[in-house]
Formats: C-alpha cells, sequence, structure tokens
C-alpha cells in the first residue's frame, strides 16, 4: 500500500520559513519522480516543484528563488524548504509520486502575520 503523508505546514508571518516534508511507504522516492502542488481556497491546483530520479529540478515562477525541492533516500523522503514565504504562497501543499499518481493528504500553510 503506497502512502504519501505529508507533514511541517503552519501559520508563518510573511518573510518567514517553512519546512514541508513527504514522507513515502510503499514507493521509493529515489526511484521515482517527484512533486509538490498547492491549491488555494478558490483557486484551481497550482504546480509548485519536481525532482526527477537523476535529481534534475524544476520550479514555477512563483516560487523559483524561493523554494526548494529536495530528496533523502534514506528516509525516503521528499522535502520542500520554503523562504521568504508571501501571503499569497497560503495553500494547502500536496506531495505527488508522479510517476504513479499517488498523491498525500496535504498541509496546510498560512502565511499572514
Amino acid at each position: 500500500q503506497v502512502q504519501l503523508v505529508e507533514s511541517g505546514g503552519g501559520l508563518v508571518q510573511p518573510g518567514g520559513s517553512l519546512r514541508l516534508s513527504c514522507a513515502a511507504s510503499g514507493i521509493s522516492v529515489s526511484f521515482n519522480a517527484m512533486a509538490w502542488y498547492r491549491q488555494a481556497p478558490g483557486k484551481q491546483q497550482e504546480f509548485i516543484a519536481s525532482i526527477t530520479t537523476s535529481s534534475v529540478t524544476n520550479y514555477a515562477d512563483s516560487v523559483k528563488g524561493r523554494f526548494t525541492i529536495s530528496r533523502d533516500n534514506a528516509q525516503n523522503t521528499v522535502y520542500l524548504q520554503m523562504n521568504s514565504l508571501k501571503p499569497e504562497d497560503t495553500a494547502v501543499y500536496y506531495c505527488k509520486c508522479s510517476r504513479l499518481g499517488y498523491w498525500g493528504q496535504g498541509t496546510q500553510v498560512t502565511v499572514s502575520s
């Protein structure tokens, strides 16, 4: 059974940082392209970042230079380091196994003063 469990969300002030984690079971993150998406209230789901099996990364323009996706194969976990957070980054963030189409349950990120 495949599970992707996100954690690390919360409330942060503008300019702050958070690191999201996506712990995988039933699949190996080292052998699968992984991605992060987000969905804000009333908006469509948005691609944020991806990492391939050869560690090539790709980012949405809206987060480029502020967010970093990475992978720890030993922990079987994918991370999203988010810096310089803005109120418009407020959303539920989801982890996805791109190749197999599995999604996590999401973690809420709220950026507000």
